[in-house]
């Protein structure tokens, strides 16, 4: 995949109509402080596409990234933001939950976890709803460059246990820092799209 152009279409807070695009959707959900906005950033070859901030839950609206022309790249709030007060947090997650069940064109949903722990109750809330949804995410397990390269097929084998993932679940460690696993999620965008045609 070659990233030639990539727009921001489209900005969904708590109260928008879902837009009803007829190019492909692919979504991608993790916790406030996974490294989304960086691994957005890095697969679309841009330094401040979306923004990336110190402070965790800087995500708090859908947002719609036409990319190529060919498909929307989708990035959902984070969620387990622990300073939001919960009304927010219900909110938000009444949002995912709507796009997830409305959206027409949604391919696939990436569900990024931090490698370095065990997932979080959250993030085992998050996997499960997503299969609930009639999905089956495909685990982007962030930050492995934080650990030694002998530290982390023990680390992926965590995060497969933690979330109780069905044995063909893809799991593609990623580093912002050094692109490492950009080419595996290339391939499956491309598989995806290629399903289209």
């Amino acid at each position: 995949m070659i990233i030639k152009n990539v727009n921001l279409e489209t900005v969904c807070g708590i109260t928008s109509n879902m837009p009803d695009n007829s190019l492909p959707e692919i979504a991608f959900a993790g916790k406030s402080n996974v490294g989304k906005s960086s691994l957005i950033n890095g697969i679309m070859n841009r330094k401040s596409l979306a923004r990336t901030s110190s402070q965790p839950g800087k995500t708090q609206t859908i947002n719609f990234y036409n990319v190529n022309e060919a498909f929307y790249l989708v990035d959902l709030p984070g969620y387990g933001y622990a300073k939001a007060n919960e009304s927010i947090k219900a909110q938000w997650g009444k949002m995912i939950e709507r796009y997830l069940r409305s959206s027409r064109q949604l391919r696939a949903v990436f569900l990024l976890i931090d490698i370095r722990h065990e997932p979080s109750a959250n993030d085992r809330q998050m996997y499960q709803w997503i299969c609930h949804q009639g999905y089956h995410p495909i685990i982007i397990a962030t930050k492995m460059d934080k650990l030694n390269r002998s530290q982390i097929p023990k680390a992926v084998k965590t995060v497969r246990e933690g979330l109780e993932t069905e044995k063909d679940t893809v799991i593609i460690p990623f580093s912002a820092q050094t692109k490492q696993g950009r080419e595996e999620i290339y391939d499956v965008i491309d598989s995806l799209l290629a399903g289209e045609e």
